[in-house]
């Protein structure tokens, strides 16, 4: 196969009318030239290019191949171009996997800071509710880059974010004055999850390890739906703080003993750098908890 060396050569000739002046123009002596001319005529099997007493012309090979070549070098300076505008940042797209109960709360506020310095990357976004099935995008290659709790499954380095508190989610007027124990929660009719969203039964195991069962009032697939439920009065939810906003219109209660998980992200690619970028950016933000939600949290002894 042509080399883009040899085409560049070839190309530079052409221009240049000489051997002479394109060999000055590419900084190559004009025997390193020739043989960049020579090889290419080798592979294609028949003369490119004609010597005249003055200068050089194209032969009908070369006149046919011309175009193409210079296509080519063009293809070639856009790759040198896009991967270096990628590296800054500048252009691109970044495939992100992101637990549903995350998007708004961790998120959304990264990728609005993203989208301001970054425009020209396009963000493509999907939503799971289950830990595995985050981790199986991400090593399947489908996306670059995963946020979510840990995974059960993964035999890779994690880049742990930080922990996030699991927290009772109510009515005001129906909100206990202390945190909750599983017994209490044994005894109240729960908004729990459906069976796709990992989190319903990583609380039963929770539960379980505490000597209670919990009943399920109703089922829900988003932990930002159970907390709107348990508030308009279905039961009580067990939802992360992550899927609570500022204006939630509910009471929550920490749970005793505490109940946290890990947050951690995901990717296959590490060095990438758009990856780096926002991991970091993730990492910096860490888990942030509404302040009108924190002040009726029990602080973790």
């Amino acid at each position: 196969m042509p080399t883009l060396r040899g085409l560049e050569c070839f190309v530079a000739v052409l221009d240049f009318g000489s051997v002479t002046e394109a060999a000055a123009r590419l900084h190559m002596s004009q025997p390193a030239l020739s043989h960049q001319i020579a090889a290419l005529e080798r592979e294609i099997g028949t003369p490119v290019v004609e010597r005249l007493p003055r200068g050089v012309r194209p032969t009908a090979a070369g006149r046919a191949i011309v175009m193409d070549a210079r296509a080519a070098l063009a293809a070639a300076e856009r790759v040198v171009t896009t991967g270096r505008a990628v590296a800054r940042g500048a252009e691109g797209q970044l495939r992100i996997a992101c637990a549903e109960s995350m998007t708004a709360g961790l998120l959304a506020p990264v990728l609005r800071a993203w989208h301001r310095r970054h425009p020209g990357v396009h963000l493509a976004l999907t939503e799971l509710a289950s830990a595995d099935a985050l981790a199986e995008l991400v090593a399947a290659g489908k996306v670059d880059i995963a946020i979510g709790p840990r995974p059960s499954r993964w035999d890779r380095p994690i880049d742990v974010i930080g922990e996030e508190e699991i927290v009772a989610a109510m009515p005001c007027d129906n909100a206990p004055a202390t945190p909750m124990t599983f017994t209490d929660l044994a005894a109240e009719p729960m908004v729990h999850y459906h069976p796709d969203n990992g989190l319903g039964s990583w609380i039963d195991e929770a539960a379980a390890r505490n000597g209670v069962t919990l009943t399920a009032a109703t089922r829900t697939k988003q932990a930002t739906t159970a907390a709107q439920l348990a508030a308009a009065g279905l039961g009580v939810a067990l939802v992360p703080t992550t899927a609570l906003t500022a204006t939630f219109a509910g009471a929550v209660r920490s749970i005793v003993p505490p109940l946290t998980r890990s947050v951690v992200c995901l990717t296959i690619t590490p060095h990438d750098p758009l990856v780096q970028r926002l991991r970091t950016d993730i990492r910096h933000r860490g888990i942030p908890v509404p302040a009108a939600i924190a002040a009726q949290l029990t602080p973790p002894e």
